[in-house]
Parts: structure tokens; C-alpha cells; sequence
């Protein structure tokens, strides 16, 4: 085996290391209450095994990673940590299938929020903090690919982003002290959350969970109502900060904390984010004050709450949205594909393809009218080359195409055509649930066939690492030497 596969296996065993230790936690959390119960601790120290024979068996000096290699290291350590993170699902008192444990433990570490859980109430406390600590490892697991690895990898466009971190590099000596940088202020972010929420209302243990999937934008919860079981204002106002914290790029964070600012009002990510929310609350606050027929205050509190949800992919819902209306079943549909700021833990094609290709179609009527004049398209003050524009356009017309494609499938499998769109855009944006009396948000996955939930499964993944990642294992020239 050649030193660079000898370093993804490493990279592998040093994460499965690690999630073995997290695995820890819920069985304390079980031991705590009482249950007898050793699942996690055997998950545990298997994971950890496993883990440590690849670590010794990989050992080598040279651990430098060509394009191909860390295509490899970031799709096989997504799909190795969701096997061994679905064993303690698969061995719980819920007696869980094979297949359904792999779909709760990818939409966990993907963050999508969707579960097959029909009752959550009945789910042992240790499987309820599991959850939550998967979507909350793979909110700072994104996070740091998004900065340290998808750019050099140039994947839909995402080396525009690539200066930032070397910018990074002159303050902070390598990639991984950003990294570590990164997750000092995910974790100090989550502790607040979880006081906040505390403060208002939520118990120790309910505060902690779902601090781990706000910030994350994950969306599991420990109820069967989501947020929507505590009917607090101030809980979901606290949800919506904390989500819009978790949405905005983090190394603005560390902008800000190394001297800029202004960091928060010039990202012109974040700025286009905040008028989106601004202007798709307003719409669907119009549309139901007139169709909806509910309070105004009532109107503005469900619809601000449930737009910031669904576009950054969250999935906490207080309402089904899906009994006010075909156009509210139509617009959040739409809002599932947007997601959030890249760096961040939100899901979706992204704002700033969005400003991208909005600029792109901006230029292109500007020639029509001017065919002589020369209109380049900046953004984040670079001038956006040919390259970085092409890969901005393949990425979102082919997130469309696999989108339709997915669609196609699970309708073949047996599903309505509501059940089918909304869970292909639900499961491919990372958003949670989806729409209609099966997946919608009072609904759940659980009597989905098994077919259509491995397909939902791959989509997670697909729309979790940015599609190519995934992708390029089709294509025959990508294993040729």
C-alpha cells in the first residue's frame, strides 16, 4: 500500500478513535439514570480497537495526500464514521435495523435532521444525546473541511474561498490551528446556547441536546414536536440565534476576534444570507396573514421561525407548515435547495452561488444590451476567472439534475409524488423533514421502504460533501493511475 493510502487509512483510525471516546458519553448518561445497559460502552470500545489496529498499522512519515488520496480521505471517513456510529442505534432497546440504524446514523453526522424514530419520547436518554452529538461532530466536521479541505479541492467553486485561509495562515501557523481555532468557538458557542436555553425553560439535559443540534443546524430533538413542545418564545428566538450563528461563515469569527471589526457587516456572504431570511419571511408572514387567517404576531413568530429552519437546513419546526396552503408546501420546498453560508454547518447549493450566478445573469443581459461592453464579474473583491464561474454553474445544475433523478427513484419505489419530491430535496439539502402526512414535520422515515431510505442515505451524503466528493468514485478515469 503506497504512504498515501497508508494516511487516509490513519486519518480513518484516528477518527473512529475519537468517536469511540464520544460514544462514552451517552453510556455515562445511561449509567446516570439508572439503565444497565452497556451498549455503548461495548460500541465504544470496539470503535476505539478498530480505530487504533488502523492507526498502528498505518504508521509512515511521509504523510503528504495528492488530489485523488484526499478525495478518498474525506468520503470513506464520512461513510466509516456512520457505520461504527450506527452499531449502539442497531443494538438499543429500539431493536433497530440494519438499515435503519445507518439512515438515523446518516442523517445524524450528515446533520439532516430526518429520523425514523416514531416516538422519541420512548428512546432512551443515551440514544437521545447520541444523536445529538453526531449532528454536532459533523457541524464542526464540515466546518473544517470547508475550510481546510473542499477549497483545494475545487469543488463547485468553493477555491474562491481558498485566499481566506491562506490569509489565516500568516496569523495562525497552519491549517490545523485554525482547525482547532474553529472548534474552540463552535464549543464556546454551543455552552452558551445550551445556557440560554437552560435559562428559559429547557431542563439540563433537554438544554445540552438541543444546544448540540442548533448550532450544528442539525435539527434533532429530543421530542416528537420538536421545538414546538415548549410553545416559548423566547426558546425559539434563542433556536433562531443560535442557528444564524451556526449559518455564518466561522472564520469571520476568527476575523473578528484577530482585530477586524467589521467583519460581520462587510462579509457579503452573510449580508446576502440575512436579506434572504429577511425577504422569505416577509412573503410567507404576507401569505398567511391573508390565507392562514391566524394573529399577526402569531403569523410573523411561526413564519420567521420556520423560514430560518428550513433555509439553513436546521429542520426544527413548531408548526407543520405543510397544513397552511399548496404555496407554503411550494416555497419551503424551494427553501430546502438555499442553505446557508459556505464554512458554516448549513447545508443547501449555498448563498453565494446564488450571488454568483445572480451576477452571471446580471452580465449576461447587461451584454445583450451593451454587446461591445466588458462586464466582469467580481465578488469578495476578486475578480471571479472563468474556471471558478464554470464550476459555480456545473455545481448547481447538477445539484438540480440529481435532484430530479432522486425524485425519479423513490417515486419508484412506491412513494407519492409529495413524499417523493420533498424527501429527495430534504434529504439532498440536509434539511429534515419534508412534506406531506408521511415526512412531514409531524411525521417521520420509518415506513419509507428500505430501497428508498438507501437512496435518501446517499443523497445525505451527496449534499453533505458538496457532491463531487462523492461523485468522482463513478468515474472510471479517477482510479487509473
Amino acid at each position: 500500500m503506497n504512504t498515501g493510502l497508508k494516511t487516509v487509512f490513519l486519518v480513518i483510525g484516528f477518527l473512529l478513535i475519537i468517536l469511540g471516546f464520544f460514544m462514552i458519553i451517552p453510556y455515562i448518561v445511561e449509567i446516570t439514570i439508572g439503565d444497565k445497559t452497556h451498549t455503548f460502552l461495548l460500541s465504544s470500545i470496539f470503535s476505539i480497537f478498530i480505530g487504533s489496529l488502523m492507526v498502528i498499522s498505518n504508521q509512515t512519515e511521509d504523510r503528504m495526500l495528492n488530489i485523488k488520496q484526499a478525495f478518498m480521505m474525506t468520503t470513506f471517513s464520512w461513510v466509516a464514521i456512520t457505520l461504527f456510529a450506527s452499531i449502539p442505534f442497531m443494538y438499543s432497546s429500539l431493536n433497530l435495523s440494519f438499515t435503519d440504524s445507518f439512515f438515523e446514523s446518516m442523517s445524524g453526522i450528515t446533520t439532516t435532521g430526518s429520523t425514523i424514530l416514531d416516538n422519541i419520547e420512548k428512546a432512551s436518554k443515551g440514544v437521545l444525546i447520541w444523536r445529538a452529538i453526531l449532528q454536532w461532530l459533523g457541524g464542526i466536521g464540515i466546518i473544517v473541511m470547508a475550510i481546510t479541505v473542499l477549497p483545494l479541492l475545487n469543488i463547485g467553486g468553493m477555491s474562491l474561498f481558498k485566499s481566506e485561509g491562506i490569509e489565516f495562515e500568516k496569523i495562525l501557523p497552519s491549517s490545523k490551528a485554525i482547525a482547532l481555532a474553529t472548534t474552540r468557538i463552535y464549543f464556546i458557542l454551543t455552552v452558551i446556547c445550551a445556557l440560554s436555553f437552560w435559562i428559559f425553560g429547557m431542563d439540563y439535559f433537554d438544554a445540552v441536546a438541543h444546544a448540540l443540534t442548533t448550532i450544528s443546524t442539525g435539527g434533532f430533538s429530543t421530542h416528537s414536536k420538536s421545538i414546538g413542545f415548549y410553545d416559548s418564545v423566547s426558546i425559539e428566538t434563542t433556536a433562531m440565534i443560535f442557528i444564524i450563528a451556526g449559518s455564518i461563515p466561522f472564520l469571520t469569527y476568527l476575523k473578528y476576534l484577530k482585530g477586524d471589526k467589521k467583519a460581520f457587516f462587510t462579509d457579503d456572504q452573510i449580508k446576502g444570507f440575512l436579506q434572504f431570511v429577511i425577504f422569505a419571511s416577509i412573503i410567507i408572514i404576507i401569505y398567511s396573514y391573508f390565507f392562514v387567517k391566524e394573529s399577526i404576531p402569531h403569523n410573523i413568530r411561526e413564519s420567521v421561525f420556520n423560514v430560518v429552519s428550513i433555509i439553513t437546513g436546521t429542520g426544527f419546526t413548531t408548526e407543520d407548515f405543510g397544513t397552511w396552503g399548496n404555496f407554503s408546501m411550494f416555497f419551503f420546498l424551494i427553501l430546502m435547495f438555499v442553505g446557508g453560508c459556505t464554512a458554516s454547518t448549513t447545508c443547501g447549493i449555498k448563498i453565494f452561488r446564488f450571488q454568483i450566478v445572480n451576477l452571471f445573469i446580471s452580465k449576461q443581459i447587461k451584454q445583450i444590451i451593451y454587446p461591445n461592453g466588458v462586464f466582469p464579474i467580481k465578488y469578495k473583491n476578486q475578480i471571479i476567472n472563468e474556471g471558478i464561474l464554470t464550476s459555480v454553474l456545473t455545481f448547481v445544475f447538477l445539484y438540480i439534475f440529481i435532484y430530479f433523478i432522486l425524485s425519479a427513484l423513490l417515486s419508484m419505489t412506491g412513494l407519492d409524488f409529495v413524499t417523493s419530491v420533498s424527501a429527495a430535496a430534504t434529504a439532498l439539502s440536509n434539511v429534515g423533514p419534508g412534506l406531506g402526512d408521511v415526512i412531514g414535520p409531524n411525521g417521520n422515515f420509518k415506513s419509507l421502504p428500505d430501497l428508498s431510505k438507501w437512496y435518501l442515505s446517499f443523497a445525505m451524503l451527496l449534499g453533505r460533501l458538496e457532491l463531487f466528493s462523492v461523485l468522482v468514485f463513478f468515474l472510471p478515469s479517477f482510479w487509473r493511475d
